[in-house]
Parts: structure tokens; C-alpha cells; sequence
């Protein structure tokens, strides 16, 4: 049996608790980025968002933020522009709900944008409806079955 001379597998590299990340300064966008939000995650470290200039792209998670940084549909980050590819984008940074809502606060991200729910948009359509998501069975139903 070769001797181990690492300091840990797999589960201590899932122990670390990277606290530098608690208490952050909001970071702005630059030229050559863009504030967007996630519509779907597509895997292989890719995802689909919507920027606030109103274009969808494809967006690729940097190596520096895959498998450390969970992103999941309805959250705000910061994307990277290519000059080269109009239609996709690299994502650069996560926001945490807080900084989201302070950069609506500020004014960074337009009124129109829902942060808090799952997926961006499309839950409009289904909202006249008013809870007739149950079926209500009366006791003839029963006996038939």
C-alpha cells in the first residue's frame, strides 16, 4: 500500500468553509459586463440567462466558481461579455439575495426584476387561476372507483 501523503481526500475539500464571503463589498459592473439573470441551468457548468439589456446567452461557469459557488435558476450575477461572441457570456460573480436587493435599491437592476422566486418571469400566465390546483372528489366518485 503506497503511503498517503496528502492531507485528506474528497470529504475534507468538502469540509472547508470559505469565509470570506460573509461580509463583501458590493461589486459594480465595469464596461464589458453585464448584470443578468439565470433562466435554467444547462450543466456541464453552462446556463441560460437573461441579460438586463434584454438579450438571452449562453453563459459558462469560470473554474474558479465550479462546484464552489452554486448558482441556480432566478439568481442575479455578473457576466462577462465577449466582444467576439454577442451570444454568450462568462459568468464572473454570484450575488447573494442581500447584494441583489441592494443593487435594486441603487438602481443597477430595473424595477421589473423578481428576485426572490424561483425561475425568472413566465409565473404571470398562471397566477389568474386563484388556487384550482386540487381536485375536489364527492363521495359517489369513490364508490364508481
Amino acid at each position: 500500500m503506497p503511503k498517503n501523503k496528502g492531507k485528506g481526500g474528497k470529504n475534507r475539500k468538502r469540509g472547508k468553509n470559505e469565509a470570506d464571503d460573509e461580509k463583501r463589498e458590493l461589486i459594480f459592473k465595469e464596461d464589458g459586463q453585464e448584470y443578468a439573470q439565470v433562466l435554467r441551468m444547462l450543466g456541464n457548468g453552462r446556463c441560460e440567462a437573461m441579460c438586463i439589456d434584454g438579450t438571452k446567452r449562453l453563459c459558462h461557469i469560470r473554474g474558479k466558481m465550479h462546484k464552489k459557488v452554486w448558482i441556480a435558476a432566478g439568481d442575479i450575477i455578473l457576466v462577462g461579455l465577449r466582444d467576439y461572441q454577442d451570444d454568450k457570456a462568462d459568468v464572473i460573480l454570484k450575488y447573494m439575495p442581500d447584494e441583489a436587493r441592494l443593487l435594486k435599491a441603487y438602481g443597477e437592476l430595473p424595477e421589473s426584476t423578481r428576485l426572490n422566486e424561483g425561475i425568472a418571469g413566465g409565473l404571470d400566465e398562471e397566477d389568474d387561476g386563484g388556487g384550482d390546483d386540487y381536485i375536489e372528489f364527492e363521495d359517489e366518485d369513490i364508490d364508481k372507483i
